[in-house]
C-alpha cells in the first residue's frame, strides 16, 4: 500500500475519532455547539442521540486503524470502511449537511482512490 493511501485512510480514521468525541462528549458544549450549529436547547435534547451517532464513528474509526494494523492483508477490511464512511458520508450530505460532502464522504473517496492505485 501506498504512503499517500496510509496517510489518508489514517486521517480518515482521526477524523471520524474527532466526531467520536464531538458527538459524545461536546454535544451539549461550547465547541459542540458551535460545530453543529446548533442551540443548547437542541443540543440537550437531541445529547443521547448524538453519543450514539459518535459511537458509530469511533467503530468506523475502529476499522480504519484495524485495517491498516493489518499492512497489505487489510486491504479489504479497508475498502469495506472507507465504503461505509463513503455511503454515510454521502447521506449526511443528502439528508443533514452539504458540509458532510467534503469533511466526510471526500477523503473517503480519495482514501478509496488511493488504495485501489497502490
Amino acid at each position: 500500500m501506498s504512503t499517500a493511501a496510509t496517510v489518508v485512510i489514517a486521517l480518515v480514521a482521526i477524523i471520524h475519532v474527532y466526531f467520536l468525541v464531538l458527538e459524545m462528549f461536546l454535544w451539549d458544549k461550547p465547541a459542540g455547539l458551535r460545530a453543529f450549529g446548533q442551540t443548547q436547547q437542541a443540543a440537550t435534547a437531541t445529547k443521547v442521540l448524538a453519543a450514539n451517532q459518535g459511537l458509530y464513528n469511533g467503530f468506523l474509526a475502529a476499522g480504519l486503524f484495524w485495517g491498516l494494523s493489518m499492512g497489505s492483508a487489510g486491504f479489504s477490511v479497508k475498502v469495506f470502511f472507507l465504503v461505509c464512511v463513503l455511503i454515510a458520508g454521502l447521506y449526511g450530505a443528502a439528508t443533514a449537511s452539504k458540509k458532510i460532502l467534503y469533511a466526510q464522504a471526500l477523503p473517503a473517496a480519495v482514501g478509496l482512490v488511493l488504495l485501489w492505485l497502490s
